[in-house]
């Protein structure tokens, strides 16, 4: 399954360029340093000069290169986003402002905007929807950074179920969704705050949970620093942290865990 997902999502011209350079080095016609030249020499000529594009990444990693907005002005992730479509049918662009959008849709009209994500995505060919991740939110607060793993995740070709505002303050509120957590492939939790979300996770299912601290919280909380060195100290195993706010790692980390488990669930 995995690997017919990578393969699907390289396009047929640079497909049979790899197939060449590939069995080129099984012949051994030339070596495996050649072959990445090759590699490098098939991958230039976008004609940007503020962006060097890896559109070997999807065969390498099963999803292409993501496009992060901030520091980029709205012509530069237009450009970009452009450059990608014509060599994939997906394009992925996380922290974008709805000016980085407008670029794009102005050359890809059918770019949508995800404005409590700040995310711009095209799929053309849409992945299908694989096992299951469940994003949880411990406060509306918090709704954004879950937003973005939750809209990363489902373009990324995962089923996805949201339990939004949820914070251990109302252990109930959890306790009453047991049976999404329980189901999921992985789970990811996002909180700030104490952070103690994930660690109560972790105590009522088996799955693995991703922890993500977010910045919200009071002067002590030190944007995010409180909650992640809570997540990070979590009583209960199976949890794994990433940075804060980054939603989109978390979704990184949770795509991979949920369509492995999938791959094996379709061999089975």
């Amino acid at each position: 399954m995995i690997q017919r997902r990578i393969a699907d999502a390289v396009p047929d011209e640079l497909r049979s360029t790899l197939e060449r350079i590939l069995e080129s080095v099984r012949e051994g016609e030339i070596s495996v340093n050649e072959a990445v030249a090759a590699f490098g020499a098939r991958d230039a000529g976008d004609g940007l000069e503020f962006a060097t594009l890896d559109h070997l990444r999807a065969a390498r990693t099963g999803f292409p290169e993501v496009i992060y907005c901030p520091g980029k002005t709205p012509e530069q992730v237009g450009a970009i986003a452009l450059a990608m479509l014509s060599r994939g049918a997906t394009v992925l662009a996380t922290r974008a402002a709805r000016e980085h959008f407008e670029a794009v849709r102005a050359l890809a009209p059918d770019a949508r905007y995800e404005s409590d994500a700040h995310i711009i995505a095209i799929e053309r060919e849409p992945l299908p929807r694989l096992g299951s991740v469940c994003v949880v939110s411990a406060g509306t607060a918090d709704r954004n950074v879950a937003a973005e793993a939750a809209v990363c995740l489902d373009v990324m070709g995962n089923a996805v179920a949201r339990v939004d505002d949820v914070g251990v303050a109302g252990l109930h509120r959890v306790l009453g969704h047991i049976g999404a957590l329980r189901s999921a492939n992985v789970i990811v939790a996002v909180a700030g705050m104490d952070g103690a979300l994930p660690g109560v996770i972790a105590g009522l299912t088996d799955k693995p949970v991703i922890a993500v601290p977010t910045s919200v919280g009071y002067g002590a909380s030190f944007g995010g620093l409180a909650a992640l060195l809570t997540m990070l100290n979590a009583c209960a195993g199976g949890v794994a942290v990433v940075n804060i706010d980054n939603g989109f790692g978390a979704a990184c980390v949770a795509s991979r865990i949920n369509l492995s488990a999938a791959a094996m669930t379709d061999r089975a």
